[in-house]
């Protein structure tokens, strides 16, 4: 059995070397080739290109790698059109995998694509150019499985892979103890993984972090940081406001920082559904750039009523959500000191995260994997 096999990004990285795993424990002999990192790599997949080549961020800095990246899904599509895989797999990317795999699948082979785009979310009308790319998609969120099927695509679901890696104890006193927080309350405050992000939001949350001080003579924060290169902006932002002395700041580590707060601040993003898969009563806020979030009004590209992953798994919103510019520090600090005066709704909230863990923990890798397999077995 030969894959064929794209991914753009670390987080695609880790989702095909776990599928690559679970392929080879039923065939040994099988073979995987393509872009590849180096979890992939590390699993047994020969690397045709670094996957690191597709991760391309910004506006105007892709426009420059455009051309490379057509060449390079011009001899992909060669290269397996010469010799064809038994299924080529796309793992997210979709800018560059939908139109490989509507190619490749034109040519007569199988093609699948893990982790489906958020047309729930945005940009809906791409459901259609899913449906004539991919033979079958692999989801991770229940919901998107019903959204396929009832535009009569092939979609499996199986589950999400932060689910299945999520510890499945979590308490909050070692982990304090090993950050060295003896405070009576915490909480973790993430501004966001990338400058841009912090910076459109790290002055408002450190502000938050001051009304709570103010008020909680015995609280304490925790920020781990996404990159190094945050922290002279974290700090800066922190000093303004006059908190530098009760934060501390980690490398990283969210999982441990979220673990020892008694309710977790965040920018919105993958960190919301990493905290409620940790059981964190969690208070969520986001901030887009002006012009881009004109744009998205003006073109009603947006038709969610929340934000929040979580939310949309629930029965009912557990997340408190502030957007633009309803993010301001006093109704942020007092959703926080609501949560934080209310350990019944926080073991309330805790308990439903339980259930929507156990919901999305379905064992992954596995579970694409045998989607993959019988798809590369088909008549």
């Amino acid at each position: 059995m030969k894959i064929g096999l794209v991914a753009g990004e670390a987080s695609g990285d880790l989702l095909a070397a776990g599928m690559i795993r679970a392929i080879r424990k039923r065939f040994p002999e099988a073979s995987f080739e393509g872009v590849a990192g180096p979890e992939m790599v590390a699993a047994g997949c020969e690397q045709w290109e670094p996957a690191q080549s597709l991760a391309v961020m910004g506006l105007v800095e892709p426009l420059a790698h455009i051309p490379r990246l057509l060449r390079l899904r011009r001899m992909l599509r060669r290269r397996w059109q010469a010799s064809p895989p038994d299924v080529f797999v796309g793992i997210d990317a979709p800018d560059f995998n939908l139109g490989l795999e509507k190619k490749l699948r034109r040519s007569g082979i199988r093609t699948a694509h893990y982790v489906s785009p958020s047309v729930w979310a945005w940009r809906p009308g791409r459901i259609n150019t899913i449906g004539k790319a991919a033979d079958r998609v692999l989801c991770l969120l229940p919901f998107e499985k019903t959204l396929y099927d009832d535009h009569g695509i092939d979609a499996v679901f199986v589950g999400h892979p932060k689910a299945d890696a999520a510890p499945s104890i979590v308490d909050a006193y070692p982990a304090r103890q090993k950050l060295g927080i003896a405070a009576g309350e915490v909480v973790a405050v993430l501004p966001g993984s990338r400058a841009s992000e912090v910076t459109r939001l790290g002055d408002t949350f450190a502000l938050t972090a001051k009304l709570l001080a103010e008020a909680r003579p015995d609280i304490a924060f925790v920020t781990p940081l996404a990159s190094p290169t945050l922290r002279p902006l974290i700090e800066r932002q922190l000093s303004a406001a006059g908190v530098a002395d009760r934060f501390k700041l980690i490398e990283r580590d969210s999982e441990t920082a979220m673990m020892a707060a008694d309710v977790v601040l965040l920018a919105s993003g993958t960190a919301v559904l990493e905290a409620a898969l940790l059981g964190k009563p969690t208070v969520a806020a986001y901030r887009l750039a002006r012009s881009t979030a004109a744009l998205l009004r003006m073109f009603r590209l947006v038709k969610l009523q929340y934000f929040t992953l979580p939310n949309l798994l629930t029965e009912t919103p557990l997340v408190p959500e502030f957007l633009q510019e309803d993010a301001q520090p006093e109704p942020i600090a007092a959703t926080v000191s609501e949560l934080l005066d209310d350990p019944e709704r926080r073991r309330f909230i805790s308990n439903e995260f339980a259930k929507l863990k156990a919901e999305l923990a379905l064992d992954a890798d596995q579970r694409a994997a045998e989607a993959v397999i019988e798809l590369a077995q088909a008549e």
